[in-house]
């Protein structure tokens, strides 16, 4: 059997509860109709004009991504403007746009989870606990090793103390990086670590008063390198979309699992055409 794109919607809502979402994040169907009938889903990370271009072209009915297309009220729709553009040809293919943000980042199993999977973090546990709506800890304090409350990063241990050169290089291959903005001295004994997918500078005060000597990243800011040099802990900048882009196909083969084992007959795909818009020259 199909379904449509509000069952779709359901289901994704269980993977990454609404509620979990930052205050000032959009998140949920941004195109479309939860009535329309859903034969094929793509998974990306941002709903790029390329990407909304393909997806059309092979008939995708529902695009699911990472980052919204709306983040703010929209004043005006310029077909001329690449957000214009996108709603233009979305609407003329009755291709459904849906996101999940914020939402996925702090969802236990969510991004940061997937990208602590990847790091070969051992026991990671929330970095800053959100109070949106489940308990908390009593001392509000990062969980070490518990894993179980929803949140904001991730703290973890590594199978064996290393130095920050080493880790840093262990991280560039298994992300396959080009290359890693490193900070701190590169002799720096590692044996915990606090990551955060996407952009991390908000939580730097949080890395510091925590256990880890390490903090990947991405997007950190100059003054950010500098508080953490003068409090001897090491920095790992991976950049925004490869901290983030391994959520495709983990969320698509997750959601592949949920439609089989309830009969839901849906190809679902994750997009492949996505690249980082830094290059180094």
């Amino acid at each position: 059997m199909g379904a449509s794109v509000g069952q779709i919607i359901k289901i994704m809502d269980q993977l990454a509860p609404p509620w979990l979402a930052e205050e000032w994040d959009n998140v949920g169907l941004q195109i479309g109709d939860p009535r329309l009938p859903v034969g094929r889903i793509w998974v990306a990370l941002d709903p790029s004009p390329e990407v909304v271009r393909a997806a059309c072209g092979k008939d995708v009915d529902l695009l699911i991504t990472h980052h919204p297309l709306i983040f703010r009220p929209l004043k005006s729709i310029d077909f001329g403007t690449p957000a214009g553009s996108i709603i233009q040809m979305a609407s003329q293919h009755q291709l459904s746009i849906f996101c999940a943000h914020t939402n996925l980042d702090i969802v236990r199993d969510g991004v940061n989870d997937v990208l602590a999977k990847r790091l070969g973090l051992k026991h990671p546990g929330v970095l800053q606990p959100v109070n949106a709506g489940e308990p908390l800890n009593n001392d509000n304090s990062p969980q070490v090793g518990g894993g179980t409350e929803h949140g904001i990063g991730r703290i973890g241990s590594l199978a064996e103390t290393t130095s920050l050169k080493s880790l840093a290089l262990v991280v560039k291959e298994k992300l396959k990086l080009n290359f890693a903005k490193v900070t701190g001295d590169p002799e720096l004994k590692v044996n915990q670590v606090a990551i955060c997918s996407g952009s991390g500078y908000s939580l730097m005060q949080t890395f510091i008063s925590s256990g880890a000597q390490v903090y990947i990243s991405g997007d950190i800011r100059y003054h950010d390198a500098r508080d953490a040099e003068s409090a001897n802990r090491g920095i790992i900048d991976i950049g925004h979309f490869p901290s983030e882009h391994l959520m495709v196909k983990a969320l698509a083969h997750q959601l592949e699992k949920i439609l089989d084992r309830e009969g839901i007959k849906i190809k679902i795909e994750a997009c492949d055409i996505e690249k980082d818009p830094f290059v180094i020259l």
